[in-house]
């Protein structure tokens, strides 16, 4: 869908920050700072919480503890300014999936909805023409977002490790070679969907072909060297199609996208469990229900974006192929011989939409934890037939997306917050996704807090009995005051009779 830009000025977006600000000013935004300063002997400074990941999530969480009045939040980012989360890297899809209508980061906030946005840059009319929010327009809400909330995130910032350093948290990051540790009482890993592993390159394609044969979908893709070549994608989902049809516009010869099932999704079941119910308690079902949802949504998937596939299929050179496995993977002299059940299929290059292998070893960040937290393989066993290994190599979150220790001693590990794909089978499928925030930040958001307040129940009481801020002004001179309030409540009326005829 095109549309016309009816005011791009820094002025119309300008006054709609100043709308969104003015609104939150009556809604109490932002609450009294109430987390004491930690003194340090070393001048350190220490936040509140650091955020790993200035994405949808990233901000919108910063956003939501700013308003809850933490003072001190640290959001960190591998990308550039701007190029924060996928949506201008690896996202090539040219609509969100979720529906306009279910995005939820605004707090109720009219004037700091996606909508309202939309609609001073591009007119009501295009609004409600629109089906879905275009994926380049959604991040540069998301930074104009940010901006209302003075959300200051420090890019080019790769995080090595989380690890304990007394009663702290110490991040360990590398910005432009240089390597530091920061403090924090808490640590929140907002990073996305690969947040629980890597994207997986089946062995079978990365251990018989050169890496310069293939490519992953939700990595950097070359597409200007696919001109002119027949690729071979694997895969149904929306990264699949996207990047077929960005091969095929950048030139490519032709592109087969081939999957095992016998016929694509049709049914997309993540709408099912939109509810505020389901969304908003879902860790409060029993581990047996979440097991078998999250068993379920691994076997139904769900069907690539209904734009997605009607403009590859209107594409003379795409050829859709189910019931299509990849079973073997050679290179030969004059092409990749892909072995299917139907013969074999000779590319150019090929693109794997394989998606995510679940292993916390493999994340920088959690080199220190990944082996001090509780696994759902640790903690359920499942029901004759409904084992799952991928499922139970999941982290089993507590209720406000905490890494729960193994051991005790390692409490530290439950001041760490996994929001995103780390809860796929804790807090639901999509709990960290667009449609998920409106009730899931809420939830993380009291889970910081309450850990915060717990860390320090020590000093509650002490820090009490010193309060002090006088609701009752008091005059210096109280005691002259009091004493000449007391002398006229003691005067009788005819004293005050006496007085006057006698003119005192």
């Amino acid at each position: 869908m095109m549309m016309t830009t009816i005011d791009t000025s820094r002025m119309a977006l300008d006054d709609l920050k100043q709308a969104a600000l003015a609104d939150l000013a009556l809604l109490g935004y932002p609450n009294a700072p109430w987390l004491s300063e930690l003194p340090r002997p070393d001048a350190v400074d220490v936040a509140d919480v650091i955020i790993v990941g200035g994405g949808q999530s990233g901000v919108t969480i910063a956003a939501a503890l700013k308003w809850d009045g933490l003072q001190h939040i640290r959001v960190l980012d591998s990308g550039a300014p701007g190029a924060e989360g996928p949506w201008l890297t690896f996202a090539r899809m040219e609509e969100l999936r979720t529906p306009k209508t279910q995005v939820g980061n605004e707090f109720n906030v009219a004037n700091l909805s996606v909508r309202r946005w939309f609609e001073t840059r591009y007119g009501h009319q295009a609004w409600a023409d629109l089906s879905r929010i275009p994926r380049t327009d959604w991040k540069a809400y998301l930074d104009w977002y940010a901006d209302v909330f003075e959300i200051a995130i420090t890019n080019h910032c790769e995080v090595l490790d989380v690890a304990p350093q007394g009663d702290l948290i110490a991040v360990k990051t590398r910005i432009g070679g240089r390597i530091e540790n920061s403090l924090a009482r808490t640590v929140v890993l907002a990073t996305g969907y690969d947040g629980a592993g890597a994207w997986r390159v089946p062995p079978f394609v990365s251990e018989a072909l050169a890496p310069e044969k293939f490519d992953h979908t939700n990595g950097p893709v070359d597409f200007s060297a696919l001109k002119g070549l027949r690729v071979g994608v694997l895969g149904h989902g929306a990264s699949a199609f996207d990047n077929a049809i960005k091969a095929l516009n950048a030139g490519a010869a032709s592109v087969d996208l081939c999957f095992r099932r016998p016929r694509l999704p049709r049914t997309n079941p993540h709408r099912a469990i939109e509810t505020p119910g389901m969304m908003t308690h879902y860790p409060d079902l029993s581990e047996t229900t979440r097991w078998d949802i999250a068993r379920f949504f691994r076997s139904a998937d769900q069907p690539p974006p209904m734009r997605s596939f009607e403009t590859a299929m209107k594409i003379e050179n795409f050829r859709l192929r189910p019931a299509t496995p990849w079973l073997e993977v050679v290179q030969q002299a004059d092409a990749i011989h892909v072995t299917t059940p139907d013969g074999v299929l000779q590319f150019d290059h090929l693109l794997l939409a394989t998606g995510m292998d679940v292993d916390l070893a493999v994340r920088p960040e959690l080199s220190t934890l990944h082996d001090k937290v509780v696994l759902w393989g640790d903690r359920y066993t499942p029901q004759d037939g409904s084992a799952d290994a991928r499922l139970a190599r999941f982290p089993y979150l507590d209720g406000f997306y905490g890494f729960v220790p193994k051991d005790p001693e390692d409490a530290w590990v439950s001041r760490v917050f996994a929001f995103n794909s780390s809860s796929f089978v804790s807090h639901g499928p999509h709990s960290t996704s667009i449609s998920g925030h409106k009730h899931a930040v809420p939830r993380l958001v009291r889970g910081v807090l309450r850990r915060l307040l717990l860390d320090r129940e020590a000093v509650i009481l002490p820090e009490l009995a010193s309060y002090a801020s006088p609701d009752l002004p008091i005059p210096d001179d109280f005691e002259r005051v009091l004493a000449e309030a007391n002398r006229q409540a003691t005067r009788s009326p005819e004293t005050d009779s006496q007085a006057i005829r006698s003119g005192s």
